[in-house]
């Protein structure tokens, strides 16, 4: 967990109204990301570069034998990125393909209740905002909840 913020799980066992998600961090940045569409948490070894590929593909890596297309956080939502070996990824199944979601840490599982959603400000970023499900508060902080569909989706 990264010590420039701290996250306390709001609950243990959501109920109605309330989802779970995994605290992942980019760059400093705290993002969740719903329990539910989570596989497996690993560490990046090596990575195939996919030439000609978006650049938010990092490019193939193996898990288990499957090979899974590595997507950054850092790229996909504009924050400079640092070396990708050795990086924490999530694996996440999305309209029957397999991604590795790398980021730079994994905090808590929190559970959010729909009465801590926030509408997501005008001025946010436009290019950021089309990845967010939506945004938290939890405590004095706000947590942007990562949208899998729009972070998955290369068509534009």
């Amino acid at each position: 967990m990264s010590a420039a913020v701290a996250l306390q799980t709001v609950s243990d066992v959501p109920t109605a109204g309330e989802e779970s998600y995994f605290t992942v961090f980019a760059g400093g940045e705290a993002f969740g990301l719903s329990v539910l569409h989570t596989q497996t948490i690993f560490r990046i070894t090596s990575v195939t570069p996919i030439p000609l590929g978006p650049i938010d593909i990092v490019g193939l890596v193996n898990l288990r034998g499957k090979i899974v297309t590595a997507v950054s956080l850092r790229r996909r939502l504009g924050i400079p990125v640092d070396e990708v070996q050795n990086s924490l990824a999530i694996g996440i199944e999305h309209k029957g393909e397999n991604f590795a979601l790398i980021v730079d840490e994994v905090g808590d599982v929190l559970t959010l209740d729909a009465s801590m959603k926030v509408q997501i400000p005008a001025h946010f970023d436009p290019a950021r905002s089309r990845f967010m499900a939506g945004l938290y508060k939890v405590g004095n902080l706000l947590i942007p909840a990562l949208n899998i569909g729009a972070l998955f989706d290369f068509s534009n």
